[in-house]
């Protein structure tokens, strides 16, 4: 471009800031157009995990069950225990709409933490939920569906969080719930408490086994640094066909991160049932477990849980007992997706209600060996 005369200076400058400029513009509209059609399966994450194991129990039960044990009930036996793949799209501020399904296969926990009216044989869907956040204060978290409980210190393992041991607690699988079906609303009033609400079927149940629903609320708060503390209170009726005798359930968990290496943590439950005992009184049932996680090394672990767990009146476990056990985990990490599990437990009870050969003992020793991948 040639420029001369008078206004060659002025005019040069303007036609060379539009030729600079125009680009800009139509890269900014192409931008802001591309942005407008973004891919939906670009909002969506897949995560996948798998837990695999071995338990060998010291007694040698005729039947190779072992006693009163929620996922790990097979002896001398492979098993995967689990398959999950976890489909979600997350929520994180007001007026955000997703979902999160976690499907899961194997032979131990769909198995057992299935729902009545969602049983599919060796495949669950232990959770199945849309989440809306209600813009109302700092955003109301609504979520509709199947979702895990909300109680207890153990969860059911997936790609976002695994317990410390691979066992499960009497608590884990007598004193509480493991899913609810129905809706649930949470809320955090500032970064050191928060509450959750939830109207659901009760527990375990996909489809509602009365005509009423139970209700449960949460508090949660983290009054030191580190430190986290929740009460969880749930009541209504529980039995089918059965509107009038309510269960109520009080959970309390507590969790402290003394340091980086060290981590120690509580979990309580007290329950009763209206005219579930014998003689037709209120059945009751409650547990008290202390865990202890230390880190060695980055890639090595060692956590100890300790138990009792009473059922005062049998409704839980079928037998009027104290249940006790130790158990030691140690955990080796050898790269960032695969974990490698030890198990030592050893199981006691004031009655002999522990297969030995084909006979009775009041004692269950165990040995398990546990592999996890998460990605």
């Amino acid at each position: 471009m040639r420029c001369e005369g008078l206004l060659a200076g002025p005019r040069c400058a303007l036609l060379l800031g539009l030729a600079m400029i125009l680009p800009v513009a139509v890269f900014a509209q192409n931008a802001h157009d591309t942005a407008k059609v973004r891919p939906w399966y670009e909002s969506i994450s897949v995560d996948a995990f798998i837990s695999t194991g071995y338990t060998y129990n010291l007694n040698r039960p005729d039947t190779m069950m072992n006693q009163f044990r929620v996922f790990d009930s097979g002896d001398n036996t492979f098993k995967v225990d689990v398959f999950e793949l976890a489909i979600q799209k997350t929520v994180v501020k007001p007026a955000d709409v997703g979902f999160r399904v976690d499907m899961t296969a194997g032979s131990s926990i769909p198995r057992v933490a299935r729902s009545a009216g969602f049983e599919v044989g060796d495949l669950d869907f232990h959770q199945a939920f849309l989440s809306y956040i209600a813009p109302l204060g700092k955003g109301v978290r609504l979520d509709f569906g199947k979702f895990i409980t909300s109680m207890g210190y153990e969860v059911i393992e997936g790609y976002d969080g695994y317990n410390d041991n691979y066992s499960r607690s009497f608590l884990f699988g007598y004193a509480i719930p493991y899913t609810h079906t129905g809706l649930k609303a949470s809320y955090a009033f500032n970064e050191n408490v928060s509450a959750l609400l939830m109207i659901v079927n009760g527990w375990d149940n996909s489809i509602d086994n009365n005509t009423s629903k139970s209700v449960c609320g949460q508090i949660g708060a983290s009054p030191l640094t580190g430190m986290n503390l929740f009460a969880t209170y749930m009541y209504g009726p529980e039995k089918a066909n059965n509107n009038s005798d309510n269960r109520g359930l009080l959970d309390v968990v507590g969790t402290c991160a003394v340091n980086t290496a060290v981590t120690v943590g509580m979990n309580a439950d007290f329950a009763d049932e209206q005219h579930s005992a014998a003689g037709g009184g209120n059945a009751t049932w409650m547990g008290l477990a202390g865990y202890l996680r230390v880190n060695l090394l980055d890639e090595f672990s060692v956590s100890l849980r300790a138990e009792q767990f009473e059922d005062k009146d049998g409704i839980r476990t079928g037998v009027v007992q104290k249940l006790r056990e130790v158990t030691i985990t140690p955990e080796y990490r050898p790269a960032e997706h695969l974990v490698l599990r030890g198990d030592l437990r050893l199981d006691s009870s004031d009655r002999d209600v522990f297969q030995k050969g084909s006979g009775w003992s009041d004692s269950q020793p165990t040995v398990s060996l546990n592999f996890i991948c998460a990605f």
